[in-house]
């Protein structure tokens, strides 16, 4: 007779209250000096505040490649019926298309691109493949934003990942403007986890990827986090891209103004901090949202 391991769980979450555990894991991976597209000053301060900005990532003709690209998919009925996109409760506009890099050649050479995968090593200090990837679409006149919440939160509890050894980059296809539903991330989060309350509802996905409610924290936690460590919003023109720890408090606003926010927006996740079964969920969601391919970026 056998006795099967029990996997020890560094971040419980989804249990009767909330509990904030400190980071197990490093924020930057590899070690001092390692050659790379970041230098150590920018390090340092993604290991502080859990975020770098690259004003400049790519060239105006290749944002123009993009936003054409975005727009031939989100103007495709097949791709709208495709379960993979998500649509908007209220305006049945397109909000979200899920697997992009392997819906679109154009989206997955910007995966491989090493400007792009580049950094991603550089920050994990491994390979790595791609989690999660998606364009972000965000009209004028009533879209809605993100609450408040920590992506590791939710991948750990219903996809699996192990260990903080993840990144994500969001590269703005239009202008991110102060007033246009921008990203705000609270600098220095991503030190500390927190945990939700809450059990997972089954097939969670299916409503979370419209309106986040399982994993959400609190208001008291988030006035505690906010007044810890503030919140920054990030702006920037077309071509700017912003790298952020998977644990960082990040949400966005409703975008009111008839300006659109577009964005592509990759996870890359370390070979070595593979997707398990799910710590707080009864099965893993579909693979279009966490991938179980593991198969490294070239």
């Amino acid at each position: 007779m056998t006795t099967a391991a029990v996997r020890t769980d560094l971040y419980p979450t989804r249990g009767v209250g909330e509990v904030v555990t400190p980071r197990q894991d490093p924020v930057v991976w590899s070690p001092p000096g390692t050659p790379g597209p970041i230098g150590q000053n920018d390090l340092t301060g993604f290991e502080r505040d859990g975020f770098l900005t690259v004003e400049d990532l790519i060239s105006d003709d290749e944002v123009a490649l993009y936003r054409a690209e975005l727009d031939r998919l989100i103007a495709d009925p097949a791709v709208r019926a495709d379960e993979r996109s998500i649509i908007e409760p209220t305006s049945q506009d397109v909000r979200s298309v899920f697997e992009v890099h392997k819906l679109s050649e154009i989206f997955a050479s910007l995966v491989r691109d090493e400007r792009v995968v580049g950094r991603a090593r550089q920050i994990l200090g491994s390979d790595v493949y791609v989690h999660q990837s998606r364009i972000n679409v965000k009209p004028g006149f009533g879209a809605s934003g993100f609450y408040w919440h920590s992506d590791f939160e939710t991948w750990h509890a219903e996809d699996g990942l192990p260990n903080m050894r993840t990144v994500s980059v969001s590269i703005a296809l239009t202008e991110n403007r102060d007033t246009n539903g921008g990203l705000m991330i609270m600098p220095g989060s991503h030190k500390s986890f927190l945990g939700c309350a809450g059990e997972t509802p089954k097939d969670n996905y299916k409503k979370s990827l419209q309106m986040q409610d399982a994993g959400t924290p609190s208001d008291a936690a988030l006035t505690r986090f906010a007044d810890r460590h503030g919140i920054r919003l990030f702006t920037g023109r077309a071509g700017s891209a912003t790298w952020f720890d998977c644990n960082c408090m990040h949400g966005s606003g409703d975008n009111i103004t008839p300006y659109a926010r577009s964005n592509v927006f990759i996870v890359f996740n370390s070979v070595d901090n593979a997707a398990e079964e799910p710590f707080a969920a009864p099965v893993p969601r579909p693979e279009f949202i966490g991938a179980r391919d593991f198969t490294p970026v070239r």
